[in-house]
């Protein structure tokens, strides 16, 4: 089991900045990607940014320019600073990894995907 915990959500002003930070932590044996989501009242979860294992970075349009994914990976941490932030901005925002585990009974290695808790970001004046 992998656990994601993440941190560093909160309340800003609009034109403000906020980074978030995403831990996992178990039974990982790689991880290949790693990606913020956002939930927003009434709409269907979003993603935001993702970053493969290799540095690879993507964005959703709305954020290109303004936010930016980085990770590391000794550290099993993805980050997203998010500068010049918009009232549309205002969401939860979810961790998630695309990992590796290695059972050591026999079955081998099984690709599997976990989500954080969320964390709230709330832009507004």
């Amino acid at each position: 089991q992998v656990q994601l915990v993440e941190s560093g959500g909160g309340l800003v002003q609009p034109g403000g900045s906020l980074g978030l930070s995403c831990v996992a932590s178990g039974s990982i044996f790689s991880i290949n990607a790693m990606g913020w989501f956002r939930q927003s009242p009434g709409k269907q979860r979003e993603l935001v940014a993702a970053i493969s294992s290799a540095g690879n970075t993507n964005y959703a349009d709305s954020v290109k320019g303004r936010f930016t994914i980085s990770r590391d990976s000794a550290k099993n941490t993805v980050y997203l600073q998010m500068n010049s932030l918009k009232p549309d901005d205002t969401a939860v925002y979810y961790c998630n990894v695309d990992y590796y585990r290695n059972y050591t009974d026999g079955r081998g290695i099984e690709r599997l995907n976990s989500w954080g808790q969320g964390t709230q970001v709330t832009v507004s004046s």
